[in-house]
């Protein structure tokens, strides 16, 4: 057993517990069970601490600790620290005890590669040497920045995935004629086709907007320190660390004109909060039009074929549900949720810091990563194997009388409404009706 202490007391811990006293305090204080910080967003904080220890290897300062450090993080990243990161993802303290945890089992790996024991601060110290010119101010913005642009690139690739794959539906459905709907009445006569080439539109847009947004999350406030104003972050340290979280990132990242700005302000978190809401409101409505598309078999619509992925009742044989449309519009449900977390802990800032960036975190790296397998679910389970019931399309067009708009040009909408109702709505003497009524006008 090793013991830690501060100013607040002292703490028991096993040799071989890679975290130390303040994660500890922290894993027991914010006790809700609830879940671990996002695994994505510790990566990114070991990507900072990283580009710092290289930089102070880089400056000539104290080689051999920083290699050591910079050999850990390498070992956290390969994930073989995974279990050390024990803090909630909901936390007080703007993610001071996220960070902390890092920097503890940071530290006490490096130390374990100089040969020392965990504990043995006075050697390598998670504060004055993995933490070096930083804050959780800086660190933990940045951190969050990078996550969601690595997340935000795979679900920008997944929706241009699914566009293609919902436009070769278009192309394969081009030709069967069916009925169009308008508030869930009978409308005019389209094809199967150009509704898929819709929904591909819609996504296309998403994909658009995802893609572009990566600009704003770019410019990134490391070396601000705790307000912005770079408070013990050396000159040459701020400089060079950029440089380095570059190269460990391949992202264009920038350090922010203002940097207290984005200590400040979290609006651009809510900006692309609110893109995913945009993908999650398309993709629920997709979802919810081939969950009705696909009803019955007998007593709904029927007009395509959703695959069938799994038993649909315990009590109902032969009953086969929507189950990934339904998967769909509950994570859309989801995402939404998390926007209005997002939206309301971005606007609880004050002054210079916001408290609740933790849960701004963990909503928004939530909805990133639950879209990006939901997109890739969506596409490869159900819209790539959907099937066209052309017969019921066809049935279901007959049937109506969606053709007489047509006439209206020639006959008037009053006369059309007419004989619409002096023939109870069966399509065939409407047809036959109209068909007079124009050769008497002609004659």
């Amino acid at each position: 057993m090793r013991t830690e202490k501060d100013r607040l007391g002292e703490i028991s811990l096993e040799d071989d517990i890679l975290y130390g006293l303040q994660s500890a305090r922290a894993k027991e204080n914010f006790s809700l069970r609830y879940k671990k910080t996002n695994l994505q967003l510790i990566y990114s904080i070991v990507k900072i601490k990283k580009a710092a220890a290289l930089t102070y290897t880089k400056l000539g300062i104290k080689q051999e600790k920083f290699d050591a450090i910079t050999d850990a993080c390498d070992t956290i990243l390969s994930g073989k620290a995974d279990e050390a990161f024990i803090v909630d993802a909901l936390q007080g303290g703007a993610g001071t005890s996220t960070n902390m945890n890092v920097n503890e089992v940071i530290a006490n790996l490096a130390l374990k590669k100089l040969g020392k024991r965990s504990g043995e601060y006075d050697i390598v110290h998670p504060l004055d040497d993995v933490n070096r010119g930083q804050s959780t101010n800086d660190v933990y913005p940045t951190a969050l920045r990078i996550a969601a642009i690595e997340l935000l690139r795979s679900l920008s690739e997944g929706c241009a995935k699914l566009q293609q794959s919902l436009q070769i539906k278009e192309n394969e459905f081009d030709d069967i004629k069916k009925l169009g709907r308008t508030e869930l009445m009978d409308a005019v006569p389209i094809t199967l086709g150009s509704e898929f080439g819709s929904f591909a539109q819609a996504i296309a847009r998403d994909r658009w907007r995802l893609y572009k947004v990566e600009e704003r999350l770019r410019q990134v406030n490391i070396g601000g320190t705790a307000v912005g104003l770079a408070n013990n972050a050396e000159r040459k340290y701020r400089f060079e660390v950029i440089e380095q979280l570059r190269r460990i990132t391949s992202i264009g990242l920038a350090v922010a004109e203002y940097p207290m700005d984005i200590t400040q302000n979290n609006d651009v978190f809510v900006e692309v909060s609110g893109l995913l809401k945009a993908l999650a409101v398309n993709l629920m409505k997709i979802a919810n039009d081939l969950r009705l598309m696909n009803s019955g078999p007998h007593g709904g619509l029927a007009e395509i074929k959703l695959a069938p992925m799994q038993i649909g009742s315990t009590i109902m044989p032969g009953k086969v549900n929507p189950v990934i449309p339904e998967m769909v519009v509950q994570v859309a449900l989801k995402v939404m949720a998390n926007d209005s977390a997002i939206t309301m802990a971005a606007s609880n800032g004050e002054f210079e810091l916001n408290a609740f960036l933790p849960l701004i975190a963990d909503s928004l790296l939530e909805s990133l990563s639950l879209l990006d397998k939901t997109v890739e679910i969506f596409r490869i389970k159900c819209v790539d194997l959907i099937e066209a019931n052309e017969e019921r399309c066809r049935q279901l067009l007959d049937e109506s009388y969606a053709f007489a708009t047509a006439y209206t040009v020639d006959l008037g909408y009053d006369k059309v409404c007419d004989i619409i109702e002096e023939n109870s709505g069966n399509a065939e003497k409407i047809k036959e009706a109209l068909k007079n009524y124009i050769q008497d006008k002609e004659s």
